[in-house]
């Protein structure tokens, strides 16, 4: 896997000012209605998604940037925030209610995805969410990312699709498509 740590730096510097309220009340709103007592962020960086979430679960955050999960450290230090790879989930088989990734998989090679969705697998223990940057054929966005069409990567997995929708915008201005499947 090629990791860029300059890159990933300042994207983890960057990322404070991404908080999006509504998103991170969206992920806290349906981890907590599916009655999840777990929950695990692959990507966290710095945790944004993760400081609603309310303490009486089990909050997890794995990222590879030492920086952003520095900073994640500081902002929230009652969640459980580790240096982990997609492709190696430091979490025993179906250990954790709802597992999620949010606009981490455009940023992967084709062969560190299909591990990490794997890895996604393995972990879950009841829901996997997705909400990734989405077209049908997977195109090049930048020279660091590219869409990303989840529902056709979960197929050969025993899941259940709930959900393979567009956000709303304003819940996800970035327009990803959201992906919510239970694992069967």
């Amino acid at each position: 896997m090629n990791y860029d740590n300059e890159f990933w730096d300042r994207y983890a510097i960057e990322n404070e000012s991404k908080f999006n309220e509504e998103f991170s009340k969206f992920v806290r709103d349906l981890v907590v209605s599916l009655r999840c007592t777990s929950v695990l962020e692959i990507g966290c960086g710095t945790g944004i998604d993760l400081r609603l979430f309310p303490e009486s679960l089990d909050i997890f955050g794995v990222d590879l940037n030492d920086t952003a999960l520095d900073i994640a450290k500081s902002k929230k230090p009652v969640i459980n925030f580790k240096k982990a790879s997609i492709t190696d989930l430091p979490f025993e088989n179906s250990s954790v209610d709802f597992v999620f990734t949010h606009q981490l998989l455009n940023y992967l090679e084709d062969d560190i995805l299909e591990k990490g969705i794997s890895e996604m697998y393995r972990v879950s223990g009841k829901y996997i969410m997705n909400c990734e940057r989405y077209d049908e054929s997977e195109k090049q966005i930048n020279n660091n990312s590219k869409f990303r069409n989840m529902q056709k990567r979960w197929l050969e997995y025993k899941v259940k699709i709930i959900s393979n929708v567009d956000m709303h915008e304003e819940i996800e201005p970035d327009k990803s498509r959201f992906t919510l499947l239970r694992k069967l």
